[in-house]
Parts: structure tokens; C-alpha cells; sequence
């Protein structure tokens, strides 16, 4: 849309603001090319909801700095610069862009297959760009530059690491303040912020990048999250399952994992002439167990379940606190059934999917349903079954999805179901996956009722993901104010004076006794700083005792929130706890 005009009916199309965002990138560019000569520029796309530059530069960007390359973006956005495109012959690109020294310009350009080589001039910059552009620096009219961070060229850390300054910009002043007030919000809920200033876990360099540590906090929501899981597994015909946490190497090669995700796995180890591979996924060891011995059709389905353990190696650079690690464990189950029980099975593990998205909080969702990718095993006929399953059983819920093609695994299509938090944003937890390629590879069998061996079919399904990443989203979700039935703490009781702290340790210990998480502050601290330091641990309810509680044999309840209750008897109070952790409400 380079030279052409922005009406009203365009502003929420999304090419129209992927260009205007576009064309604030190569602004920034050029203000940083004023402020700091010498940088060299890299790459400088727009993204959802803003853009980014990668720069090489001697100066390093600090924060303070985005306000002087605002000034000068201001600056260059008032002199009304026309973006002005050219086509020059690739050769003479190069010589332009060698001679100004930007040498990943260069290496852009001679991968390009073009003969001629589209440019941007704007003022007195000139950029490598296929456009479109905004026709001048004056249509803009709000940005904002946010953050700085290191990025490798080309995502490759045995390149150079990068500044990466991120920015966002809009049509209207109006909606970059709508965006600001949400980042706001979304800085506010960062789970890693969270979950220090609520001692819930933490990362520490030298355990190892990626490497979780669940502190006592932290440890009780997830035992609370691992014993529902177990519970309603069980409920629904699940066997729960405990894998090792490593294999012979020779495993993965069969798999198929060797092939086709070899990079995101460790290193091999020996082990007395073998070499061992540290797992990244459950299923084989689901497929020993099930091959353990002669299984019948009339055993099927079979359903595996485990909370296992997984490492997987991922790049330094896009580690994000809980969201994405090199080792986490898996609500991994592993479905084993006949092709025509496909169907029944995949209609069952949606239903319980969504019971448990539904239990935590999450009513809102998108699915998708990924289709074969371009590497990938088995035959088309298979894959051509397996996705017919899915597709049937979205259709039959009456679930609206949408197709994602090529973005299946290399043994088969999937479901993604992407929840919806508070804020509206979308988290990838669970996937569904129906798979005729490991039975095969694996040489899996069972006997049918005629007699003969029959291969089954493998639904592999996970209803959370993770449950580092399920828990981080659930920080996030609920700004760490968790509701009762899995908050760490439930009740803290605050004695107002030494004289009140044996009534006090009496309440603890008949809450407990009823199976209320529960702790007590008896330090010396006066009240108020008591309260304030429950209140920003997010415990849900705290019984103040003093005198009038001892005499009347109450306790004064105060939630979270500020709200006094009031007094009342200890076993009306611990009813109403066991009603609403019995609702999950």
C-alpha cells in the first residue's frame, strides 16, 4: 500500500497495521542510524501487535536510550519524509549496501534469487525492504518503543548476539493507550514476577537454564493439581502408568524421534558400551508396557496414564520462565484401540478436556486441527484416516475449529486446544493426537476375534501440556489470587497478642484436622503488617483472635480482599471452606 491512503474502514485490517508497523520499524532505524553511526541493521519485520529491529551496534541500547530514539523519531515523523521505493540490479545492491558497511544486508542479498533488488529510501536512509510502506514519516501517529533484548542473528547462538529493540504503534492514540494499559496489565501478572514475590518456584543458573525448582508453596498447588489429575484418570478408565526417565538410543531410532526431532534432544551418554538417550517424549515406554505381553481385542481400548518427565533441549534464547523449559513433566496418556473405536475414543478424551480446562477456570478456547506436514511418516492413506477421526469427532461435539495445515507431528494430525485467559490471550495446553505410525514401527499387535493379529491404533492426548506450563499460565490467569481449592495457604491465623496464641494454635490444628491448608502468624508484628503480609501472599481468608474471639469462642474472619465477615463459630466457618473447596469454586 506504499503511496496510498488509510480510511476508516481500514484501520483494524490487519495488512493495513502490519505495514504501518512496518514502516515504524524502518523509522527507528533511522533514528538510531543519526544517534548512533556505525550500527549495522539486521532485520526489522512487523509482529503481532508491533514490531521489532535487530541492530549491531558498539553503543548498547539501554532503556533510557528509547526515549532519545523516540525524540528523534518524532523528529522524523514531522519532516514528512517520503518513503520512496527503488529497483536496483542485484549487483549493485550489493555494492550499495557493501559500501555502507551493512554487512547482514549483504548476506540477505546474495541468498536472494532476484535479479533486481527492491530498496526504501526514506530522507536520507536507505533500507533493504520488499515493502509496502506508509507514503510519508507523517502518517504515523502513535508509537511507543518498549524493550530491549539480545537476539542471535538468525535465531543461531553460534552467531552474533543482536540488540533487539522492540516497539508497538497504532492508528490512533486511543488504541496505543488501550495496548499500553494492557502490557501494563500483562507486566503486572508475569508469572515470574509472581512467583518469587509468592515463593512459589524459581530458576537458578547454577542447577541449570530451563530447570525448574518448586519451592514448598509451588509444590503444594501442584500436588493438589497432580492428586485431581490422578483421581479423575482414574475415574474415567485410565491405568496410571511410571516410565524411566531415560532409554537405549537405539529406541529413538526406531521411533522415529532420531530422525525427526534430533535437535531438540541431548546429547547421547554411554553406559557400558550403550549409548542411552534421555527421554523427550513418554510414548515408547506406553508401547513397551502394552507389548509386556499378548493382549486381546476384547482388553481394547486400553488407556495409559502419566504424570512423566521429559528434557528436551531448547535454545537459551527462547527460555520464558515456566512457559517454555528443558524439563518438564507431561500429563501424558496414550490411548491403545481398534480403528473402529477411534472415533469413540476422541469424542471421550474431548469431553475430558474440556471438564478439566472448565475445572481451572478456562471456559474460553479455540481448536484447531493440524494436518500432515510436509516431513512426515507412515502412508497417506493413514494419514487420511486419522484426520477424517479427528475432523468427525469436532464435528459431532458440534466445536467450531479451525484447520492448521501442515502443522501436525511427523507421526500424525492433532487437535490443539489454545485456552483463553482472563485477558483474552491464547495458550497452547492440550493436543490430541491419533497415530498409525508407531504401532507400526514398533511392531505392536493384538489378537482379534477372528484369531489373527491386528495392529492398533495410539491416541496420544494431554489435557494441561505441562504442568510447569499449565501452572504458569494459571499464575497469570489469576494474577496469583488462585481460588480456594488450590491456593498453597488457605487460612492464616493472626493472634493480635502472645496472650491469643494458644487459642490460635487451636484453631490451626482443628483446621488442619479437617483437611484445611492452614499456617499461623504469631510473631511479634503489630496487626496491620500481619495482614498486609497475607494480603500479598493472596491467602483467601485470615481469622484475627483477641480477646472478644477467646471469650465468645469465635474467630473474626477477613478475606483477601478487605471484606470483614465477621465473627462467627469456628465449625460454621470451616463448613463454608469445605463447601467451596468441595465445588472448586
Amino acid at each position: 500500500m506504499g503511496g496510498s491512503s488509510i480510511n476508516s474502514e481500514e484501520v483494524n485490517d490487519k495488512e493495513v497495521l502490519e505495514t504501518y508497523r512496518h514502516s515504524v520499524s524502518h523509522i527507528m532505524a533511522h533514528a538510531i542510524k543519526e544517534l548512533y553511526p556505525g550500527t549495522k541493521f539486521a532485520i526489522g519485520p512487523a509482529i503481532a501487535d508491533g514490531f521489532y529491529y535487530d541492530i549491531d551496534s558498539e553503543h548498547t541500547i539501554t532503556e533510557d536510550d528509547l526515549k532519545v530514539i523516540e525524540k528523534k523519531m518524532k523528529e522524523i515523523i514531522k519532516a514528512k519524509n517520503p518513503f520512496v521505493q527503488k529497483e536496483l540490479p542485484k549487483e549493485e545492491a550489493l555494492k550499495l549496501f557493501s559500501e555502507m558497511g551493512e554487512i547482514y544486508k549483504v548476506e540477505l542479498i546474495n541468498e536472494l534469487d532476484e535479479k533486481s533488488i527492491t530498496i526504501y529510501e526514506e530522507g536520507d536512509f536507505v533500507d533493504l525492504c520488499r515493502g509496502p510502506h506508509l507514503e510519508h514519516t507523517k502518517r504515523v501517529k502513535a508509537f511507543k518503543l518498549l524493550s530491549v533484548a539480545g537476539a542471535y542473528w538468525r535465531g543461531d547462538e553460534k552467531n552474533k548476539m543482536l540488540q533487539r529493540i522492540y516497539g508497538t504503534a497504532f492508528l490512533t492514540k486511543d488504541d496505543l493507550k488501550k495496548h499500553l494499559d494492557f502490557l501494563e496489565e500483562v507486566k503486572k501478572r508475569d508469572h515470574r514476577r509472581l512467583g518469587k514475590e509468592l515463593d512459589l518456584f524459581s530458576l537458578n543458573e547454577d542447577i541449570g537454564p530451563g530447570l525448574v525448582l518448586w519451592h514448598p508453596r509451588g509444590a503444594a498447588i501442584r500436588r493438589i493439581i497432580e492428586n485431581f489429575w490422578t483421581d479423575e484418570h482414574v475415574k474415567a478408565g485410565y491405568q496410571i502408568l511410571y516410565t524411566p526417565h531415560m532409554a537405549k538410543l537405539d529406541l529413538w531410532k526406531k521411533t522415529g524421534h532420531l530422525d525427526f526431532y534430533k535437535e531438540n534432544m541431548y546429547s547421547p551418554m554411554e553406559v557400558e558400551g550403550q549409548d542411552y538417550e534421555i527421554k523427550p517424549m513418554n510414548c515408547p515406554f506406553h508401547v513397551a508396557i502394552f507389548k509386556s505381553h499378548l493382549r486381546s481385542y476384547r482388553e481394547l481400548p486400553l488407556r495409559y496414564a502419566e504424570l512423566g518427565t521429559v528434557y528436551r533441549y531448547e535454545r537459551s534464547g527462547v527460555l520464558h520462565g515456566l512457559l517454555r523449559v528443558r524439563g518438564f513433566t507431561q500429563d501424558d496418556a496414550h490411548i491403545f484401540c481398534r480403528e473402529d473405536q477411534i472415533e469413540e475414543e476422541v469424542l471421550k478424551v474431548l469431553d475430558f478436556t474440556l471438564f478439566v480446562l472448565k475445572t481451572f477456570g478456562f471456559s474460553e478456547y479455540d481448536i484447531y486441527l493440524s494436518t500432515r506436514p510436509d516431513k512426515f511418516v507412515g502412508s497417506e492413506e493413514g494419514w487420511k484416516k486419522s484426520t477424517d477421526a479427528l475432523e468427525k469427532a469436532l464435528k459431532s461435539k458440534n466445536l467450531k475449529y479451525e484447520v492448521d495445515p501442515g502443522e501436525g507431528v511427523f507421526y500424525g494430525p492433532k487437535i490443539d486446544i489454545k485456552v483463553r485467559d482472563t485477558l483474552g490471550r491464547q495458550w497452547q495446553c492440550s493436543t490430541i493426537q491419533v497415530d498409525f505410525n508407531i504401532p507400526e514401527r514398533l511392531d505392536i499387535e493384538y489378537r482379534g476375534a477372528d484369531s489373527q493379529e491386528h495392529r492398533p491404533i495410539m491416541i496420544h492426548r494431554a489435557l494441561m501440556g505441562s504442568l510447569e506450563r499449565f501452572f504458569g499460565v494459571l499464575i497469570e490467569h489469576y494474577a496469583g489470587a488462585f481460588p480456594l481449592w488450590l491456593t498453597p495457604v488457605q487460612v492464616t491465623v493472626l493472634p493480635i497478642s502472645d496472650k491469643h496464641t494458644d487459642y490460635a494454635q487451636g484453631i490451626m490444628d482443628t483446621l488442619l484436622k479437617d483437611g484445611i491448608r492452614v499456617d499461623i502468624d504469631a510473631s511479634n508484628e503489630k496487626m496491620g503488617y500481619k495482614v498486609r503480609k497475607a494480603t500479598l501472599l493472596k491467602t483467601p481468608y485470615m481469622c484475627i483472635i483477641g480477646d472478644s474471639e477467646v471469650t465468645n469462642n469465635t474467630i473474626n474472619i477477613r478475606k483477601k480482599d478487605g471484606t470483614s465477615i465477621g465473627e462467627m463459630p469456628l465449625d460454621q466457618f470451616a463448613a463454608l471452606l469445605k463447601d467451596e473447596i468441595l465445588n472448586r469454586r
